[in-house]
């Protein structure tokens, strides 16, 4: 197998190349690839990057009144511009349409494919980065399209070694050979924003990824980002969108430009691995600050393999209960991970790259987020429709009852099927119509939470077709509701546990189930697709709700049991009636032998557990002598 360096950007396996060594001898910079071929990018696209210095400057954050102002005194590059994006998709589709005419769209699939992933190299970054995310959708895509686009990963043209070595040299203001010992003659990798090199640092000997940005990406995305923004507004008032889509591209356009400053990138790759580096099976490389710049990054070398091309379905769990944290724990969450930013370690850790492109989540959103899957799943669909206004998708204005009813209809079914086999591509697709007839808009937050969600299933169904992420997270999502001491998060527990006044333990019973799925020991991955027995999912429960963290689910057990027996020895109550009623009283297992099993559980709990074990009674007792004497009371003065 060869090495693999795993840098922060995407890349695939070359052969083993030679190295340029400056051990010897100090030596005039070697430019080893200077006689190559000029990149289809710069050759097609080179007149974009005619920026001054001081416009230049003024690009280095994304704001869309500079970027109009520089291009306003540049009309003929617009114009050059418009017209080379129309004619060049205008000519593709034109064939296409040609194929469909003379009835050979099926042989030339390949060929129009291959074709497509030109064009879109020759056009640049913005383009390459939206091919990026849809290949990503195995399940969208037409395989020919898909092997293609999925090149654009990593697999781009890379620009002349000579420019990149000098970019080096300028950037951290020392000779190639004085930084390193070693450099490879060609990049290991090209992506959409760079390139990048195998390095050995001559001061400490580390072998190490260098990532190179390409010469006038900051120009070609700002230039394309302008004419995007305005084609969004046009569709918008012709297609009467409620989503505001320049919003939308403005802040892919803001990550965009956050990307293209390797600092930030480095910045992010910092705290992505304080905070998840040390999650188990999960493995950040490190970054190297202090040869870091704008336009050059150097972090840690790894070895390994895309995690598209091993199949592992553990590593995928893995992923899912990263994701579950970036998401719904920490809210910093990595936006862009795509197959070429998910690697497989040689020694079995999935490795996170590529840092240029991250989201934040605030907390109210990760809480109204977790309770639309929760309001989702048990088909609480008049809640999920005020979710729905929690996370900015509806007005406050929208006819509640209306929506409801339109959500039962789009979601019915799919739900209907259980919660391991709800598709997220499916949900998206369902809901189509009725975001467009109730005006739902698409925050632009959440443009990016939506794609990283829908990545991480694109990438899972390639190693397996009937893989849903939702099914995967919703095990995480239980237990954090389970346990978690946030106030809203409590009383949307007991909101949902709670029908009409009536105790759901049957909701309660399905919660504790699936937060016994949120596993990601390997042994365990392989019997969760299985059913568990009666006795390992009782002791499961068992064990938890005596817990510190199962503290809150106690307390409602104990009360609302102490509620039902009060009941019971109410004279006003039809007993037979009430005891059919009854949630707590009439759950009972349905034989004997099980009953027996539960029993046998106890002797196995920790001493600590078995005493909290024999303190119950004692609360019960107390929860039903203060509703006895609250009962005499009434009836003595009432």
């Amino acid at each position: 197998m060869v090495p693999l360096l795993l840098p922060s950007s995407p890349i695939h396996s070359f052969p083993a190349t030679p190295k340029l060594s400056f051990r010897s001898k100090p030596r005039p910079i070697i430019r080893a690839a200077a006689g190559l071929e000029v990149d289809s990018f710069t050759k097609k696209s080179g007149y974009l990057f005619q920026l001054s210095a001081f416009e230049a400057e003024s690009l280095l954050d994304y704001s869309p009144s500079r970027i109009a102002a520089i291009y306003r005194r540049k009309p003929l590059i617009l114009l050059r511009r418009l017209i080379q994006v129309g004619t060049t998709f205008g000519k593709w589709f034109g064939v296409r349409y040609i194929d469909n005419l003379m009835e050979r769209s099926d042989q030339m699939f390949k060929v129009r494919a291959a074709e497509l992933r030109k064009i879109l190299v020759e056009l640049g970054p913005a383009y390459i980065k939206i091919a990026q995310a849809v290949s990503s959708r195995p399940d969208l895509i037409p395989p020919s399209y898909l092997d293609e686009l999925s090149l654009l990963q990593d697999r781009i043209t890379p620009f002349s070694t000579e420019v990149a070595l000098d970019t080096i040299e300028k950037e951290l203001g020392l000779r190639i050979d004085e930084l390193f010992s070693e450099i490879s003659p060609e990049p290991v990798a090209a992506a959409s924003l760079g390139q990048v090199y195998q390095a050995r640092l001559r001061r400490s000997g580390q072998v190490v990824a260098v990532k190179v940005q390409r010469p006038g990406v900051q120009a070609a995305i700002s230039l394309d980002i302008l004419i995007l923004r305005f084609l969004a507004g046009v569709v918008k008032k012709a297609g009467k969108f409620n989503t505001d889509l320049q919003a939308v591209i403005d802040e892919w356009a803001s990550s965009l430009f956050r990307e293209m400053d390797y600092r930030k990138e480095a910045d992010n790759g910092l705290k992505f691995r304080r905070l998840y580096g040390g999650l188990k099976d999960v493995f950040v490389p490190n970054i190297n600050m202090e040869h870091t710049t704008r336009r050059v990054l150097v972090m840690e070398w790894v070895e390994g393999q895309k995690l598209s091309e091993v199949k592992d379905l553990y590593l995928v769990e893995v992923g899912v209960y990263c994701s579950f944290n970036q998401l719904l724990e920490n809210g910093f969450y990595h936006a862009d991970p795509h197959p070429g930013n998910l690697f497989r370690t040689f020694d079995g850790k999935l490795a996170y790259i590529d840092f240029g492109m991250m989201g934040e989540f605030k907390q109210e959103f990760r809480e109204g987020f977790i309770e639309a899957c929760l309001h989702l799943v048990n088909r609480d669909f008049d809640a999920l429709s005020k979710d729905f206004v929690t996370l900015g998708l509806l007005p406050p204005t929208a006819e509640k009852e209306a929506v409801t009813k339109a959500l039962t209809g789009v979601f019915q079914d799919a739900v209907a099927k259980g919660v391991r086999n709800i598709s997220f591509g499916d949900l998206l697709g369902n809901l189509g119509t009725t975001m467009y007839k109730f005006k739902f808009q698409i925050p632009s937050y959440f443009s990016l939470v939506i794609r990283s969600l829908a990545v991480l299933e694109g990438i899972a169904i390639s190693s397996d077709p009937n893989y849903k992420v939702l099914g995967s997270t919703y095990p995480w999502i239980a237990k954090k509701v389970l346990t978690d001491s946030s106030p809203q998060l409590k009383s949307s527990l007991q909101a949902l546990l709670y029908k009409d006044g009536a105790f759901r333990i049957d909701r309660l019973e399905s919660l504790l189930t699936e937060s016994l799925r949120a596993r990601t020991e390997k042994a365990l991955v392989k019997i969760q697709r299985e059913e568990a027995n009666s006795r390992v999912v009782f002791k499961e429960i068992l064990y938890f709700t005596l817990t510190e963290k199962g503290s809150f689910v106690r307390e409602i057990l104990i009360e609302e049991f102490a509620k039902e027996v009060n009941g019971v020895g109410n004279p006003n109550n039809n007993q037979s009636a009430y005891l059919e009623e009854s949630s707590l009283l009439s759950y009972q297992p349905a034989l004997v032998s099980e009953i027996l099993a539960m029993l046998s559980i106890i002797p196995e709990l920790p001493p600590e557990l078995q005493q909290q074990l024999l303190r119950l009674p004692a609360d019960l007792a107390r929860r039903l002598i203060s509703r006895a004497s609250a009962r005499t009371i009434q009836r003595i003065f009432l």
